[in-house]
């Protein structure tokens, strides 16, 4: 059983919902256009690549490796990365909607995501040290045991974090951000 190695390919306008791509390595490839919704992606591996204006909603990301991924514009709905291969493991996330998806118990460490929608997104358990949340809806994400040592989140918003179950020393938040930190005390701050 040969994987297909793929390198230096432009992929524009696919539909990978109903055919699936070929199980393989993909090497500085970029996906634009492409629709991954419910695509199986087991066992493939990507390094390098950039997904710009995709959706791979609900793709089967089991033993999947991702390798310097860039995604951009891309709606990821449900994606469990907690599935994926976590050898090497590094992406990027720029204007991305990954509501409902799965980072636990991951290493993400000086991960960036920018713009995004982490509409209750599962970080439990994930290391997130030196994380960038730039501008990022953070509504009722999931924090829990999450090492958030020196992460970003000046510009982020709707994030419950609570400081006695997670990691958060020399984190950054801004003081609007403040009572993201503090909702289990159930206090009103003005």
């Amino acid at each position: 059983m040969n994987n297909k190695f793929v390198e230096d390919i432009d992929y524009k306008g696919e539909n990978y919902s109903t055919t699936r791509l070929k199980k393989g390595e993909y090497e500085h490839c970029t996906f634009i256009n492409c629709n991954f919704s419910n695509a199986n992606l087991t066992n493939s591996s990507f390094m390098e690549c950039e997904f710009i204006d995709c959706n791979l909603s609900n793709a089967n990301v089991t033993a999947t490796s991702f390798k310097e991924v860039f995604f951009k514009d891309c709606k990821l709905l449900g994606v469990h990365f907690d599935q994926c291969n976590d050898f090497l493991l590094a992406f990027n996330f720029e204007d991305c909607t990954l509501s409902l998806s799965s980072f636990y118990q991951l290493k993400l460490k000086k991960t960036r995501f920018k713009n995004c929608n982490l509409e209750e997104v599962d970080f439990v358990e994930v290391d997130v040290t030196e994380a960038i949340f730039d501008n990022c809806n953070l509504n009722r994400a999931i924090f829990e045991n999450t090492i958030l040592v020196k992460a970003d989140l000046r510009t982020s918003y709707n994030f419950s974090i609570d400081p006695e179950n997670n990691r958060i020393k020399k984190a950054k938040f801004s003081k609007e951000g403040i009572s993201g930190l503090l909702e289990k005390y159930d206090i009103v701050i003005r």
